[in-house]
């Protein structure tokens, strides 16, 4: 077993890492000023790692681990949070997925011997697989019921195309339909090993009883002597860039046309993600921003407009997204387009510069002001990113950020050609193709 401490900066807690035996690792936080723990474990699996035969498996697994182990059934499990006042839940991503709980401090012994419980020990019973099955289809047609979800599914399958990047995380009807318990059972057996598995905790704790605790929990699954894998700094297959453009339209018959307007982003480990970030603040991050100005408050065009942007391993996604009337879409893509270019040829304002900083500091620091925050911070850092960086050096970088910077990576990133997904009340995708320029 190795142990090593963090090298905190500034203000940061001390966090600690533990590799246990088998490659999984034990990272904790403690956070003395809270009565409270948040302990989650991260597998290094999700949907992007699905081929066809698999796609939409990642997501069903998630539902799957509650359903019962062999010393607990989905009622027990849910029980046991529920008797402490405790949350359980879980999520999948593109990367990676999670299953967590926030209880407070005296019960993180149960918190995390229930979690390991399901991750180590699910049954996946056939019963079990068809009953979900039904749950995910209606999860399905929630997320199509929902304009907004929708327009941006639809804006990364036109951006990534038929890869994994660019296909639901939560699969499609046909895929859920096909797949099977052997399928999914194979995809748990390779992926939720402990080399590829991350515990990570923040709170109310001690970190030498979380490893103790963790060795307990897992028990005969740390057997062997794997080395944990190393980060997530690539994509598993080539090809999954974002260089799709066009026009992708889904035609409801909706009162609103929902709009994504955009292009490929920059990677999670890119250097210039800082400036991205604050020129995305000053764009359409906030009520002050050009886009929430131009679009809603000077013309009433939209209730909701923004721009967005998020990385990946190897890649990024960057967009402006409008909801509006069916007949205000082509002004809207108008204005949108020009005060992209606008960015692109000037660059911001002194005191755009200046907001855009603080708003990416503010949503920094505010970000990570509770337990589950920071749990989440450590475990996606081990997953994902080469090191974990302390935040004020994240802060630091994000004040250092120049006009040369927001320049340059306008010039790279923004002035793309770019993709449109459009859901509303349209028939024709051609008639959007001028919205590209």
């Amino acid at each position: 077993m190795m142990a090593r401490p963090g090298r905190p900066a500034g203000g940061d807690p001390p966090v600690a890492r533990t590799v246990l035996p088998g490659g999984l690792r034990v990272i904790s936080e403690p956070l003395p000023a809270v009565r409270s723990a948040a302990f989650g474990i991260w597998a290094g699996v999700g949907s992007r790692d699905e081929d066809l035969a698999h796609a939409g498996a990642t997501h069903y697994l998630e539902h799957l681990l509650f359903k019962g182990t062999r010393r607990r059934s989905a009622l027990d499990i849910s029980a046991a949070m529920d008797a402490v006042g405790g949350e359980l839940n879980a999520f999948t991503a593109k990367e990676y997925t999670c299953y967590y709980a926030r209880v407070l401090d005296a019960d993180l012994p149960l918190a995390i011997d229930v979690l390991a419980d399901m991750v180590t020990s699910s049954l996946i019973e056939p019963k079990d697989v068809d009953a979900e099955r039904g749950v995910i289809l209606e999860e399905i047609a929630m997320n199509d019921d929902d304009p907004s979800d929708t327009v941006h599914e639809a804006f990364s399958a036109q951006l990534f195309g038929d890869t994994p990047m660019g296909r639901p995380i939560l699969g499609t009807v046909d895929s859920i339909n096909s797949i099977t318990r052997a399928q999914i059972a194979e995809h748990y057996a390779a992926r939720y090993r402990p080399e590829n598995l991350v515990v990570a905790a923040a709170g109310s704790l001690d970190h030498a009883e979380v490893v103790e605790l963790t060795r307990a929990a897992f028990g005969p699954a740390l057997a062997g002597s794997a080395e944990p894998l190393p980060p997530r700094l690539s994509g598993p297959e080539p090809g999954e860039q974002a260089a799709g453009t066009g026009v992708r339209l889904v035609s409801r018959g909706i009162e609103q046309a929902n709009l994504v307007l955009g292009c490929g982003g920059l990677s999670r480990t890119d250097d210039r993600r800082f400036a991205l970030g604050v020129l995305n603040a000053a764009l359409g991050g906030g009520m002050s921003s050009r886009l929430f100005q131009e679009v809603r408050e000077k013309r009433g065009l939209a209730y909701s407009v923004y721009s967005f942007s998020s990385q990946h391993a190897d890649s990024g996604i960057w967009g402006v997204y409008v909801g509006c009337l069916p007949a205000k879409a082509d002004e809207v893509l108008s204005i949108c387009r020009d005060e992209i270019a606008k960015v692109i040829s000037g660059g911001l304002t002194d005191d755009e510069l200046s907001r855009g900083k603080g708003q990416l500091r503010g949503s920094i620091v505010l970000g990570l002001e509770d337990p589950s925050s920071r749990m989440s911070r450590l475990g996606k850092a081990e997953l994902v990113y080469p090191r974990l960086e302390p935040v004020e050096e994240i802060l630091a970088q994000v004040d250092a950020v120049t006009h040369d910077d927001v320049r340059e990576v306008a010039a790279t990133v923004l002035a793309q050609p770019k993709a449109l997904a459009v859901v509303g009340p349209f028939d024709d995708a051609d008639a959007f193709a001028a919205a590209l320029g």
